[in-house]
């Protein structure tokens, strides 16, 4: 019996990886040794058989090279007509991959995988196009040759001495679903050119002179072979994991690639991916910056061209930093558990002899793990010697000319010194002047005051004088010490020099991405973001820099730096592409890579913010890798603020949501309480009256329908209320203004609350000289009433209301007071707002429509509309009372 700790278990990796293909269409690519062996044919005839099937089967692209059985088998299918391009005043036709994703069939056969598109299509590649359209859905057989995988490049160079040009990455013929060999020997094939099914008779002459020879085609044969033998096992290995199969699982091998700045390392990573493929194990491609170091753009640029093609290749890429070349390697590689080390072979210089070169090192270190060196190519210039020379050259020329004048300083100074005290030695005033120049100019113009100055102190200082000669011996080997002496100093002092400026321009761009992150956290809006990122981004990379938001269904430009107002059709589909697919596009890129932008989406997770696109002028280099990661520290910051505000907005959205539902739930429950109560008396006074209304008497009938003609005004009166307060939030309150006696206005609501039964004593105060205000009668009596009646439920029936006004320049000021027992000071705030009412006020029966709480909100609206305003005061006096001072615009009536 097994436990539990012996179950197997799928891999994870494996579920993943199948999981990753759901969705995406099926890819089979019919693969070959050389043209002409019938790749095309083979496709087409499973293509037939397909379509005899029921499956709808198209034709994207394919090359018939004029066979006629060829074209044979192509006359039955649908065929899609060919893009066309204008490229150097001449029409190319090229697959239409938009046509393509418009018919979207079932099954879609795209001949030749690794051509490359006419300068100006979508895609630079067609296994680009195919990319996308098993993005799309759609499943697609297409046909390779095995010289156009891109690891086998040099290898199929040196077999046939033909260097081809159209590669495909190792990683996408990887990830291909099913692989068909399409095999033939070499004599049938050779036959077959002789007799023209291949090429033209003058096109087959050639090609047998050149390419298709006995042994290049059974050498080419043999990799088909192998290559296809690996894909087929690595997919059994795959279904093997993902269904659990218990098989013997050996401990695999791992492979690191060592990159550095020389020309040798595309050699080294396809020589990496080869033993990694023959021993299917996985690799890793690895470089090395030493802390502070600041490689010239041409050497920085040689590793960068590596990593990525080590990247395109299948490798997963790392940078590390040390100082310890060897150690900080084996370090990586026992951490990763590497068994094999792929290394450049050294170049001869210089460094051979006075110390072991990394390879050298490398052997010697590591005592478990076997280290392959990869030989040079006869192109390969010497790496140091490039170096030399740009560090040489890098200088520009007045930092020679005060290398010259601190040399000229110290045999001044030490003709001062050998004057005034009798010294033996004077090198250590040129050494001052060799250190001064390294200091000030770096190592190039350090190392020319060291040779100067040797010159130098030979001339004036060591007999006998003004000659090049030396008398002594050992004025020979002093004046040879301070030579070697000098230019180590040089060296050191002016790489500590560059260190220093190294480590401060990274303390300055770490400076500011801290101010730029914390900038970024106090903007809210995406527009200000924008603006900011876009701002900052130029000011770090010195290039132009846009940012594009969503904007309905389209992007927009949300800010641009400098600032620009528009952007190309062909810059905006590029853009456009990036934000649909997640992906970089533009300059550097495998989608239009001609474009002068490059455009990287803003996302966080699987949420996509926007684009910002960085513009290349032509004199502008691409960006380096130290570059394009400030770049992509800068856009994941960015993405980071516009999804704290999307997050901060979502909030908002939640918040309001909320206070709606509960602004919804309190105004169904007033409505429900406050209308039931009424109501419930109308019910009963008019069922009293039907039932028993030969039994009462007419003082009785009167009184039952008083009731209901007081509580039908009470209703009707909160139903105006109700759409009183809609009209004003809705911005439709009509008013029709006239010229008004407020004392008229105040004696009716004061008349009208007495009738409605209001007991508490009610004075009107209003100055005789009290003008007339421009306003809308009802509203302004609705106002009014509203405040009176709030004053009249909430005192008791011995309170004291008095009604005032008082006079300014500007404003007529009328006020109802109060001394009932105030309000709170927590209630103030938000006394104005809809459905706020007090616990006093609650199920109180005199409350006559007010019950909702819309009364001081409408008289708020009601005094807004009128260009006024409305405020309450409490306490007003000995800590109770309440004021309301309602404010009408002062004007002059016309007489």
């Amino acid at each position: 019996m097994s436990n539990s700790s012996d179950t197997v278990r799928a891999s994870p990796d494996a579920l993943l990886a199948m999981a990753r293909k759901e969705g995406r269409g099926r890819l089979k690519i019919f693969l070959g040794a050389a043209p002409g062996v019938g790749k095309t044919f083979a496709m087409l005839n499973a293509a037939h058989s397909e379509k005899a099937s029921g499956r709808d089967v198209v034709a994207g692209l394919i090359e018939t090279h004029g066979r006629k059985e060829t074209e044979q088998l192509l006359a039955d299918l649908e065929v899609l007509p060919r893009h066309r391009i204008v490229y150097r005043n001449q029409m190319m036709r090229e697959f239409d991959i938009d046509a393509a994703l418009a018919r979207r069939p079932s099954l879609l056969l795209v001949d030749e995988y690794a051509h490359t598109n006419v300068p100006g299509s979508r895609h630079p590649k067609r296994w680009q196009d195919i990319d996308e359209l098993l993005a799309a859905g759609i499943d697609v057989w297409t046909t390779l040759n095995i010289q156009h995988l891109e690891s086998l490049n040099d290898v199929v160079l040196r077999i046939s001495k033909v260097r081809v040009r159209e590669t495909v990455p190792d990683k996408v013929f990887d990830l291909a679903d099913e692989i068909v060999l399409v095999d033939l020997p070499p004599d049938e094939l050779l036959k077959r050119l002789a007799e023209g099914k291949v090429y033209v008779q003058d096109t087959a002459a050639r090609a047998v002179e050149h390419f298709f020879k006995p042994h290049n085609l059974t050498a080419l044969r043999e990799l088909a072979l192998r290559r296809a033998a690996e894909r087929v096992d690595a997919a059994l290995v795959e279904r093997m994991q993902a269904q659990a199969i218990e098989g013997p699982w050996a401990a695999g091998e791992r492979i690191l690639a060592c990159i550095g700045p020389d020309p040798a390392s595309p050699g080294v990573v396809r020589s990496a991916k080869r033993l990694a493929d023959l021993m299917d194990a996985p690799w890793f491609a690895v470089t090395v910056e030493r802390p502070g170091s600041n490689h010239d753009p041409r050497r920085r640029k040689c590793t960068d061209d590596a990593m990525k093609l080590a990247e395109s290749l299948g490798a997963e890429v790392h940078t590390l930093t040390g100082t310890d070349f060897p150690d900080e390697l084996l370090r990586f590689a026992r951490f990763e558990n590497v068994t094999q080390i792929v290394i450049g072979r050294p170049h001869g210089s210089l460094r051979q002899w006075l110390r072991l070169s990394l390879p050298q090192e490398m052997a010697r270190r590591s005592r478990d793990i076997a280290v392959h060196l990869v030989p040079r190519g006869g192109d390969h210039a010497p790496s140091f010697k490039l170096s030399l020379a740009t560090r040489l050259n890098a200088s520009p020329p007045a930092h020679f000319l005060y290398a010259t004048v601190a040399v000229a300083g110290a045999v001044l100074a030490g003709n001062l010194v050998a004057q005034a005290v009798a010294t033996p030695n004077l090198s250590i005033v040129f050494l001052m002047a060799v250190l001064f120049s390294a200091i000030k100019s770096g190592v190039g113009p350090a190392i020319y005051a060291s040779v100067l100055s040797f010159f130098a102190y030979n001339y004036f200082f060591i007999p006998p004088l003004h000659t090049f000669t030396v008398a002594e011996p050992y004025e020979l080997l002093a004046l040879l010490m301070y030579l070697v002496v000098a230019i180590v100093s040089a060296t050191l002092a002016g790489r500590l020099r560059g260190q220093v400026r190294v480590s401060a321009n990274r303390v300055r761009a770490m400076r500011r991405l801290y101010e730029f992150s914390r900038r970024l956290s106090g903007l809210a809006t995406p527009e200000t973001i924008a603006e900011g990122a876009a701002s900052e981004i130029c000011a770090s990379l010195a290039r132009p820099v846009l940012v594009l938001l969503p904007s309905g269904d389209d992007l927009a430009l949300a800010a641009a730096w400098p600032p620009d107002d528009a952007l190309d059709e062909a810059a905006m589909t590029a853009a456009r592409w990036a934000f649909n697919h997640n992906e970089p596009a533009g300059t550097d890129t495998g989608t239009l890579p001609l474009l002068p932008w490059l455009f990287l989406p803003i996302r966080t997770g699987n949420t996509t913010y926007g684009v910002i696109g960085v513009g290349r002028n032509d004199e502008a280099p691409s960006l380096d890798s130290e570059a394009r990661t400030l770049l992509d520290t800068l856009t994941e910051q960015t993405a980071a603020a516009l999804e704290r505000s999307s997050l901060s907005r979502e909030m908002i959205r939640a918040r309001t949501a909320t206070e709606a539902e509960r602004v919804r739930n309190t105004l169904l429950a007033s409505i429900s309480h406050d209308f039931r109560t009424p109501l419930s008396s109308i019910l009963g006074s008019a069922t009293s009256l039907l039932s028993y209304g030969d039994k009462i008497d007419e003082a009785g009938k009167r009184d039952l329908l008083g009731n209901i003609r007081q509580e039908a005004e009470g209703l009707d009166e909160m139903v105006r209320n109700l759409l009183s307060i809609t009209r004003i939030e809705a911005g439709a309150l009509e008013l029709r203004c006239d010229w008004l006696d407020l004392r008229e206005i105040v004696a009716r609501v004061i008349g009208a609350e007495r009738r409605r039964g209001a007991r508490q004593t009610m004075d009107i105060a209003l100055p005789a000289e009290l003008p007339l205000v421009r306003a809308d009668a009802t509203l302004v009596e609705q106002a009014i009433g509203n405040v009176v009646a709030n004053a009249v439920i909430h005192t008791a029936p011995s309170s004291h209301v008095i009604i005032d006004a008082e006079l300014t320049h500007e404003l007529v000021e009328l006020r109802i007071n109060d001394d009932g027992p105030g309000i709170a000071a927590d209630d103030l705030p938000r006394l104005f707002e809809r459905f706020t009412r007090s616990a006093s006020s609650e199920g109180s029966s005199s409350d006559r429509g007010q019950g909702t709480g819309l009364g001081l909100a409408i008289a708020k609206g009601i005094m807004e509309a009128h260009g006024g305003a409305i405020r309450a005061e409490s306490p007003i006096a000995n800590g109770r009372g309440t004021r309301f001072i309602l404010s009408f615009p002062r004007e002059h009536s016309e007489s």
